[in-house]
């Protein structure tokens, strides 16, 4: 099931795939009065009409919409706008590429701006209208390796970065938090590679492996590997995750990674780009690499995960034959 959030203007009630024009007026920042104008006077989107005559837009015309919006900002006028999308060569409405590109462009535009309700307000809309694990693999994922060549390109600031790394920081945390007080699965220690500062990979495999039915237990960056068995024994942890976006130093692999998989009663995996680089050491080592894939690298997590035994309850005594004293 996918995540969602607390509901805020962006997200709106909606029922199946179908959004009142409210809903999309918040979602988009256009107002009814101009969304029913760019589908009669222009013919720019085409919503369903319910039973009794009130508008309906799908996903679609949502996507159609950010889309005109960025043809208005690049300056064509809202009279060519119609040809401009009908020049599309497949003449389709836009693809689900094109929507992802569209979100990214616009948090981009935020992040250079230090407009938090800017990213707020894209970042809750693509929450709304598609599942966490699309949102973290086609949004959060390629905007961060976005803002990681921007700064090395010289294009962008070490500033920019960190007021998104707060940001997002921020949102994932309180959202585990939140779901934290649900869980019922097997318990993960979940912990960053030794010289690895950056938690926002870690975070948003935590919610990964949450989706999973499993409860993370995080450490947070730069953990010591010697202290992780223990901590994994007193936490009753069924397994080790280590989170990597660099390659960790040579002996971190050699020597302390191998000493952990010694000591440790549960396995051990690495995920994030380290397991990939470094795939070969980790396997020697005695572990288990997961690749980048948070969706799938869960779902492999949790099925070598065997589910807590079930208590049996004991039958309560029968109260047939009883007399009232």
């Amino acid at each position: 099931m996918p995540l969602t959030t607390n509901p805020q203007p962006g997200n709106a009630p909606h029922t199946g795939d179908l959004f009142p024009i409210r809903a999309v007026a918040s979602l988009t920042g256009v107002n009814p009065i101009t969304l029913r104008a760019w589908e009669r006077r222009y013919g720019l989107i085409k919503p369903v009409r319910t039973a009794s005559g009130h508008r309906r837009y799908r996903r679609e015309e949502i996507a159609a919409i950010h889309r005109v919006q960025d043809l208005l900002a690049r300056g064509i006028p809202i009279g060519q706008v119609q040809h401009s999308l009908a020049a599309r060569p497949d003449d389709k409405p836009p693809g689900r590429d094109t929507i992802w590109d569209g979100y990214r462009r616009r948090m981009l535009g935020a992040i250079s701006r230090f407009d938090e309700q800017g990213i707020e307000a894209a970042y809750g809309e693509a929450l709304s209208l598609h599942p966490i694990d699309e949102v973290t693999s086609r949004l959060l994922l390629p905007l961060l390796e976005e803002l990681g060549r921007r700064w090395e390109c010289s294009e962008g600031s070490v500033a920019e970065e960190h007021f998104f790394t707060t940001y997002l920081r921020n949102k994932l945390g309180a959202r585990l938090h939140h779901r934290a007080r649900a869980g019922t699965g097997p318990r993960v220690l979940a912990a960053c590679l030794p010289g690895e500062h950056h938690e926002i990979g870690l975070l948003l495999f935590a919610l990964a492996v949450h989706e999973a039915g499993l409860r993370p237990v995080l450490l947070g960056a730069d953990t010591p590997l010697g202290e992780l068995a223990l901590a994994a024994r007193h936490g009753g942890c069924a397994a080790i995750v280590l989170s990597g976006s660099t390659t960790p130093s040579a002996p971190v692999l050699a020597t302390e990674l191998p000493a952990l998989v010694g000591k440790a009663s549960v396995p051990v995996f690495v995920g994030g780009i380290a397991s990939v680089r470094e795939r070969d050491a980790i396997i020697a080592a005695g572990a288990t690499p997961l690749g980048t894939e948070m969706g799938p690298a869960a779902q492999r997590l949790r099925s070598v995960i065997p589910a807590p035994p079930r208590l049996e309850r004991t039958p309560l005594p029968s109260m047939q034959g009883v007399r009232e004293s």
